[in-house]
């Protein structure tokens, strides 16, 4: 199984604190700032799917949601959904066996994004090619918290080692995918706007030009942050749901403490790329079209970059 080291390097010891994880190929890294963690423990159990995310993600009401027996910050959840326990079972993907990853991981762009936080922040990898050692040609990394499971995806991780405990001492949670070009993004000025606006859940703007999807996170010249967009004719049935407004993608979203405690119980133990994600991310703040945006004014490049090759 994976294993986890932890470098004694110096932590502000305020609440301020702030995780970023980022996966890339071969490598998934965050950034976490403030004190040390909390300790947890993970317990193997077996789980049946009972309610897909899709479901989840539909256009139901979620205002009448309160679960006061549900785990702490999964109160607005459907008990159904609800998973309290992450196991270590390795989950196969997609596509044939083949050679493990062809692609050496985007090294340089990753050192490229790490620049752009500051020394306040905590860096974790996640190494899904299990070449941890590679990384030493970088300062940063000697300091950096590895971790190494085969073939694992971002959330597979996420599910494993970013309990909500684990993390509570950080004020924000950064899960970012590889291929982001962050020439215009900076980590410092994303948490100002991210607290000016009160955003619980958010991304940075996506350069319209380069691997979009929805309009929702297309980024806006004339802004800080928007809420809300208008979509194809048809896609939106309510203008305070998902794809018009509380919705964010899964390549790089960004969740205060609070909301992560929710996210991480609605995350299934099987759940391999994420899909159908975004769509039910509402579900753990409310109101989640006043409470999840889009921060414009510090953007990104998705570069569509694929890290599993044939496996996706």
């Amino acid at each position: 199984m994976g294993t986890i080291h932890r470098s004694g390097v110096h932590r502000k010891t305020n609440d301020s604190a702030r995780l970023i994880v980022v996966t890339i190929f071969g490598v998934a890294f965050g950034f976490f700032v403030g004190i040390s963690f909390p300790a947890a423990t993970f317990t193997k159990t077996e789980f049946k799917r009972s309610k897909s995310l899709e479901t989840l993600g539909s256009g139901s009401n979620v205002t009448n949601i309160y679960v006061p027996t549900n785990p702490r910050g999964a109160e607005l959840l459907p008990p159904g959904i609800v998973v309290a326990e992450s196991d270590f079972n390795l989950r196969r993907l997609w596509g044939e066996p083949s050679e493990d990853i062809k692609k050496k991981p985007k090294r340089n762009n990753i050192n490229t994004a790490v620049k752009k936080f500051s020394d306040d922040f905590q860096i974790l990898l996640f190494h899904y090619d299990g070449r941890t050692s590679e990384w030493d040609q970088f300062e940063w990394s000697k300091s950096a918290i590895h971790v190494s499971v085969m073939r694992q995806t971002k959330w597979w991780y996420a599910k494993r080692f970013l309990h909500p405990d684990i993390v509570g001492a950080y004020e924000y949670i950064f899960i970012w995918d590889e291929d982001l070009g962050v020439e215009h993004f900076n980590g410092e000025k994303y948490i100002e706007l991210v607290k000016k606006h009160g955003l619980e859940i958010s991304q940075p703007g996506l350069e319209p030009d380069n691997g979009l999807t929805w309009q929702m996170t297309k980024r806006r010249g004339d802004r800080e942050v928007h809420k809300d967009t208008e979509e194809k004719p048809g896609w939106c049935s309510n203008p305070h749901l998902p794809p018009c407004a509380a919705f964010v993608e899964i390549m790089a979203p960004v969740f205060s403490r609070e909301a992560w405690r929710c996210v991480w119980h609605m995350i299934q133990n099987d759940l391999v790329h994420g899909w159908g994600l975004d769509f039910a991310l509402r579900r753990c703040v409310e109101p989640a079209h006043e409470k999840i945006g889009v921060v414009d004014s510090q953007w990104i490049i998705h570069q569509v970059i694929p890290s599993l090759g044939s496996q996706l």
